[in-house]
């Protein structure tokens, strides 16, 4: 947007506007109301001073004040001398939290909890490119042939399918229980599965129906921050328990045992490390002596580059004190908002009912046409295409950051995954390396953000690969190493351009 249209913009709101507060007030009005209607976005020039105090027919010094104040409160900066530029700041909200379109409006209190999810919120618009992780490249998916599927089921001879569906469609849960069997060496009937509408839907399920307000909940360190923000918001108490190279490394003897664990074991979220039979044995000894409940998330089992399927948690277990949390945002597409748990042959009727009463059950076309596209071998076709390509991608992506940052990183993942973690080996300020990363159009996830306890904090950077091809990763890798260097020769930092640019 260039200086004349910012211009008129403003002239027109502040036309809208009554004098009754003042010249300098209602300009400053309208300028942070286009700011924060998103009019007015972040780096949008604004016209000199002089020139907006002709335009508006107000004192250069009114225009000025009214800038410095906006300036002042963060909504303005100054860039390259007289320029005034609207604060890029507000492109990026603070470390760990993520843009708004809009600000929280004031005078519109939250309840406690809302106030609190929305300070945890972790979430981001941003779903593609280099080098967003935890996404898979969804132009690999076989569309034609889901499409074909989906018009079977879509028809007046299926209408029993537009309406709920108790715990599931029973073909789909009949699949899994055998795509389960020979995949993850797990022995289930298809009525220990329970069909819901995304992990979180369902790691919110398991939080209601298995613990009370208070109870205490072990959470990997670092680990997976929306699930995090799903048990808090169910009221329960987050207790971080580091992860090391054999994963969660619970204490020996807890003064507090848990209600809940939660835990990727397979491939541990975000550092990739694998659970060790030591670690996953104390962790089954320690749910049965305090009857505790272990939901196992098993998020990209299937996305592995080795040969052989690590074992689930579950079909280890002999004590019935896991639940299995599986999903199709990595292996199908995430708009597709479908997973699944498979629990306890005791727990199956009360997990449906409660899904039934909090949720209620839909999504019964798209489940009756991904049975069919496992039965009829179109997922495992489409998983074994993809492994090959995020391999490729995955090797692409090492090469470039290894060969030139090998003595400034470290990694713990690499052989599952859509993503590898990199750890800095000297102290750098990864969140502001994410928002220099951002100015460029590259998403680089800062790991210290994934910490809980901030005593084992560590920084670094997530890199997705997945869903973009091997030239995008070549060519947006050189522009970030050339960042890490630069910060490693400062110490671990760079100067920000103003005081309310985000650098």
């Amino acid at each position: 947007m260039d200086k004349s249209l910012s211009a008129e913009l403003i002239r027109t709101r502040l036309e809208s506007l009554t004098s009754e507060s003042g010249s300098q007030a209602s300009l400053y009005l309208a300028i942070r109301r286009l700011i924060l209607d998103g009019e007015l976005p972040p780096g949008t020039p604004l016209p000199p001073s002089r020139v907006l105090s002709a335009d508006v027919g107000l004192s250069r010094s009114t225009v000025v004040r009214a800038y410095e104040k906006l300036r002042v409160e963060g909504y303005l900066q100054s860039c390259g001398g007289s320029a005034t530029l609207v604060s890029e700041a507000l492109a990026l909200a603070p470390p760990g939290r993520v843009r708004r379109d809009r600000p929280w409006r004031q005078g519109r209190p939250l309840s406690r909890r809302g106030a609190e999810i929305a300070r945890h919120a972790t979430s981001s618009p941003i779903q593609s490119g280099a080098f967003v992780p935890g996404v898979p490249d969804v132009g690999l998916f076989p569309f034609a042939t889901w499409r074909r599927l989906l018009a079977k089921y879509t028809n007046f001879e299926h209408r029993h399918l537009a309406r709920y569906g108790h715990g599931g469609h029973g073909p789909l849960k009949a699949a899994l229980a055998e795509y389960l069997r020979a995949s993850r060496m797990m022995s289930c009937s298809p009525r220990q599965i329970l069909i819901v509408n995304g992990s979180h839907q369902a790691i919110d399920l398991c939080a209601r129906m298995l613990c009370d307000e208070k109870d205490r909940v072990w959470m990997e360190d670092p680990g997976y921050w929306g699930a995090s923000n799903v048990l808090r918001a169910s009221g329960l108490q987050l207790e971080p328990i580091p992860v090391d190279e054999q994963g969660m490394a619970p204490p020996a003897a807890p003064v507090s045992p848990p209600r809940l664990i939660f835990v990727s074991p397979s491939s541990q979220y975000p550092s990739g490390v694998v659970m060790s039979l030591n670690r996953r044995i104390k962790l089954l000894e320690l749910a049965e002596e305090h009857n505790a409940w272990i939901i196992e998330d098993d998020y990209d089992n299937e996305i592995r580059f080795h040969p052989y399927a690590i074992g689930s948690l579950f079909g280890q277990a002999r004590s019935q004190r896991v639940i299995y949390l599986g999903t199709f945002s990595k292996t199908m597409f995430p708009g597709l908002r479908l997973a699944y748990l498979v629990v306890p042959e005791d727990l199956a009727e009360s997990f449906a009912t409660g899904n039934a009463e909090l949720y209620r059950e839909g999504r019964m076309i798209e489940q009756a046409a991904l049975a069919e596209f496992i039965d009829g071998g179109h997922l495992g076709a489409h998983l074994r295409r993809v492994r090959n390509i995020y391999q490729e991608r995955r090797n692409v992506l090492r090469k470039a950051i290894e060969s030139r940052l090998g003595n400034l990183v470290s990694t713990t993942g690499g052989l599952a995954g859509l993503h590898l973690p990199y750890f800095f080996r000297q102290p750098i300020d990864d969140v502001s390396l994410a928002r220099e990363m951002l100015e460029a159009g590259i998403v680089v996830r800062p790991l210290s953000m994934y910490y809980a306890d901030s005593g084992q904090q560590r920084s670094g950077m997530i890199l997705g690969f997945a869903a973009v091809d091997s030239g995008v990763i070549e060519a947006a890798a050189p522009r970030l190493c050339a960042a890490v260097e630069r910060r490693s020769q400062d110490g671990g930092s760079c100067p920000e351009p103003s005081a309310t640019g985000h650098g």
